[in-house]
């Protein structure tokens, strides 16, 4: 497998690559963008071509090409892997005629069961005559390989059993079920359309059945159960192929159904994903913002309600995303439009609004007497505002709800104040957490100037390394071996952020100078603090020779610190 990462590597930049999933600006000898696996307003995520790494100043996530997609897509390395091969032309027989690993085995078993529900499907009139009358084109079902699993007890157990997979792996994937008290086994999804649900790279992890003749006793939608391919908190509907349209788009369509959003991919609308009926949750909500921070959401028409509580918009809105909501005519949902009135669908989609904006005229629709209507602004409204994280926007919704309906600013403001939205924000996620301390951080700037400025090649002719050493030396003293030491260890990733750092610095000797300067202060801080407990110890045991001793001492660092403050330039 070795030879065939190495290849990849060989063909796929990573400065392509990682354009390819954000923006990307020139710095210096490197890239800076955004980071997309943490929230930022200012760019801190570094990528070096020289390097083939990247290295996020601010949550510090670093890698190459492989952890980047792993990240990213959500993958394991093979799937990774795979994604790469795909896009460098590499071909990966080798691995694959080696041994499988036990998710790759599951995968395999998932994809066994959709040829089995693909092939149903092409054989049965009815459902394809459903499918029709809803709308659905054979290329659809063909490029979203919709299937069909028949109403029978076992029969894709014994398809299956046949071809050699164990019922182990058939309950892993959530494919059967075992009669309770029993040895025996059957078929977890009977008599439903099925729709497989991919992986962000498209790998099958489960499926979503719907029911083809209702009945009173089975619900409409049946999900595969949790399993360890299939984390319905993490996998969005239709992700996979959605993607790139969010990107290029630069917005994303939220909506409920599987239907849904097979129609509106069939009619050219390839931004849209679906939660499949389930919570929205932070995890989906992190994969879209990584695409792109605006989300329209397009429910039916008949289920819009006042939603205060509705944790998915509020997460939505903690994260700093534009959510707005696209309002569909009642009785109609996305799918309906895009097969009737696909224009109707557009305009729509075109017409959505920040859903504070959304919320508010809503409630103006309804003729709502005015002290009423305080009340269900200060319920259903103010709770979104409450979680804006910025006041401009805060004061900008204020202002617009005021002009729309006739109620003063101060008491909107009044009245924000006592809102409980019962929701908290995110998470301070670990990697967002603050930083090294000042020493530590001065510490590993120094050690990584001199290590950067002994491997350059094209040596700086105002910086004396040798003289920058032996200032290092004095103040580090028996420290500067075991900081090498330690140091060594993470070179490369050093050697980066000093260069993302420095590269582009006018006077990098006077910035080296700073950080000498500071490093000796913060080193004789420590040393002050040492005599200065030595003193009063010196002061509680009375001893004459001891107190002049330490106060002597204490006087000559303080002296020197303030030598050092006036030694700065201003």
């Amino acid at each position: 497998m070795s030879s065939s990462v190495d290849q990849i590597k060989s063909k796929i930049d990573i400065v392509s690559l990682v354009s390819s999933y954000i923006k990307l600006e020139k710095a210096g000898t490197n890239f800076k963008g955004r980071c997309p696996f943490h929230n930022e307003k200012t760019p801190s995520f570094f990528v070096s071509p020289d390097r083939g790494s990247y290295y996020c100043f601010g949550c510090h996530a670093k890698g190459d090409i492989f952890s980047f997609v792993q990240e990213f897509e959500g993958l394991d390395f093979i799937g990774s892997l795979k994604v790469l091969a795909d896009k460098a032309g590499v071909s990966l027989d080798q691995y694959d005629k080696g041994e499988k690993s036990e998710k790759q085995a599951l995968h395999q078993v998932l994809e066994q069961a959709v040829f089995f529900y693909e092939k149903n499907m092409s054989e049965n009139k009815d459902a394809l005559k459903y499918l029709e009358s809803r709308g659905l084109k054979a290329e659809t079902i063909k490029d979203f390989r919709i299937g069909l699993a028949p109403a029978e007890w076992r029969e894709l157990y014994q398809y299956l059993l046949d071809r050699g997979v164990t019922e182990k792996n058939m309950l892993a994937v959530g494919l059967i079920k075992r009669k309770e008290g029993t040895d025996s086994f059957y078929d977890t999804f009977r008599g439903r359309i099925m729709f497989p649900i991919n992986d962000s790279t498209g790998r099958v992890v489960g499926f979503s059945g719907r029911i083809l003749i209702p009945d009173d006793k089975s619900p409409k939608y049946l999900n595969s159960p949790e399993t360890v391919l299939f984390n319905k908190s993490d996998i969005l509907f239709g992700l996979d192929k959605a993607k790139n349209g969010i990107r290029i788009k630069d917005y994303s369509i939220l909506v409920e159904g599987q239907m849904d959003l097979v129609m509106l991919h069939q009619v050219g609308i390839e931004n849209t994903v679906a939660s499949s009926g389930t919570a929205l949750t932070e995890n989906h909500l992190v994969k879209l913002r990584r695409l792109s921070n605006r989300i329209i959401m397009a429910y039916d028409g008949d289920s819009a309600g006042f939603t205060a509580s509705n944790r998915s918009a509020q997460i939505a809105l903690a994260l700093g995303m534009d959510l707005k909501i696209a309002q569909m005519p009642e009785g109609k949902d996305p799918a309906d439009l895009a097969r009737e009135d696909l224009e109707k669908l557009k305009e729509s989609l075109r017409g959505s609004k920040h859903i504070i904006d959304f919320y508010t005229d809503s409630l103006l629709l309804r003729s709502i007497p005015s002290r009423e209507l305080g009340q269900e602004i200060k319920k259903n409204v103010l709770p979104y505002i409450a979680i804006l994280t910025s006041q401009i926007e805060k004061s900008h919704f204020i202002k617009s709800i005021a002009q729309k309906a006739f109620i003063k600013e101060d008491a909107l403001w009044d009245d924000l104040q006592r809102v409980e939205t019962g929701f908290s924000s995110p998470p301070l996620r670990a990697e967002e957490s603050p930083g090294l301390k000042r020493v530590e951080s001065i510490e590993r700037k120094v050690m990584g100037v001199i290590m950067w400025q002994r491997g350059k090649k094209d040596k700086d002719p105002n910086i004396n390394i040798s003289e920058i050493e032996e200032k290092a030396k004095e103040i580090f003293k028996e420290r500067m071996q075991e900081l090498e030491s330690y140091f060594e260890k993470e070179k490369d990733l050093l050697m980066f952020e000093i260069e993302s750092y420095y590269s582009n610095k006018t006077d990098l000797s006077k910035d080296i100078n700073y950080l000498l300067l500071g490093l000796e202060e913060e080193y004789l801080k420590k040393e002050f603090s040492v005599s200065m407990v030595n003193l009063q110890k010196a002061e509680q045991s009375k001893s004459t020779d001891e107190i002049a001793k330490y106060l002597e001492e204490c006087q000559r660092i303080s002296q020197q610190i303030n030598k050092i403050k006036n030694s700065y330039e201003k």
